[in-house]
């Protein structure tokens, strides 16, 4: 029986990881393959990937995670910010991956219909650590602490003054997509960073969580008839209910990770049908 599949985080910029992906094969004829971003820095290894990952599954959907946004001083598309994204898009356009900027396709294999909707985010500072009451005051404590995401000098809003505008400007563009669907549609919802803050409250180090959503988005499961939500960023695979809908992290990480977890990373996790909570 064919269904949907996901994963997040391949990071194939390590050996490791790129053999992974070059093992990677669907179960079933017709499954399709969510990437929930962090596939690579380097545009070519982005690339690279999904035209793997394209020919061999019935369809393959991407949304980008903070690492495909960063410009890095070796790779040779040197585009930041917006115009680095578009670049992205275009090149899944080229290979068939579809992406936050085409027709949400619906899924109508077991457990359907259920429309898929890659969404494209970002963070806004808002998952801020105890104590903070302002995006400034958040990032003090992590600069005092030592824990600051390396977006900071890589990930670039350009045209956008800073990253938290950009993620407004993503929000109102995906809410509006959103909202016109037809009303009693589920949907899937598909994003690199989680749509609610509860998975980051495991973090080692809850300075980090800044960087990883916004509280805007806390209802969307229930607005928008989710059946689950799938999410990567964190590199701790595993899946929490929040008024009765899943929400699946999907990530594979780096190879110190995984190997943590048993020696090898795990392929995609089924997302549809809907996973039973047990």
């Amino acid at each position: 029986m064919s269904g949907v599949y996901a994963i997040s985080d391949l990071h194939v910029g390590f050996p490791e990881n790129r053999a992974f992906v070059e093992a990677l094969k669907p179960e079933s004829p017709g499954d399709w393959l969510i990437v929930a971003g962090d596939v690579a820095e380097r545009f070519s290894d982005v690339e690279w990937a999904l035209g793997v990952l394209a020919g061999r599954w019935e369809r393959v959907l991407w949304v980008p995670g903070n690492h495909e946004l960063w410009t890095i001083k070796d790779d040779p598309v040197a585009l930041r910010g917006e115009a680095r994204y578009r670049r992205l898009v275009h090149m899944c356009r080229g290979l068939g991956v579809l992406t936050p900027e085409d027709p949400y396709p619906v899924w109508d294999g077991a457990d359907g219909p259920v429309t898929v909707a890659p969404l494209f985010l970002l963070y806004d500072y808002t998952f801020r650590p105890d104590g903070a009451r302002t995006k400034q005051e958040a990032l003090a404590i992590a600069h005092e602490s030592g824990v600051v995401c390396t977006d900071e000098v890589y990930l670039h809003p350009d045209p956008h003054p800073t990253r938290d505008a950009w993620c407004d400007a993503r929000i109102a563009y995906t809410e509006s997509r959103l909202a016109a669907l037809a009303p009693g549609t589920r949907t899937l919802l598909v994003n690199h960073w989680p749509l609610v803050r509860e998975p980051t409250r495991v973090l080692w180090y809850p300075e980090f969580a800044q960087w990883c959503g916004t509280e805007r988005t806390a209802g969307w499961h229930d607005r928008f008839g989710a059946v689950a939500v799938v999410y990567g960023h964190l590199h701790i695979p595993r899946t929490i209910w929040t008024d009765g809908v899943p929400h699946i992290e999907v990530s594979v990480g780096y190879p110190r990770e995984w190997r943590r977890h048993g020696g090898a990373p795990k392929g995609p996790r089924r997302v549809l049908p809907v996973p039973v909570r047990t």
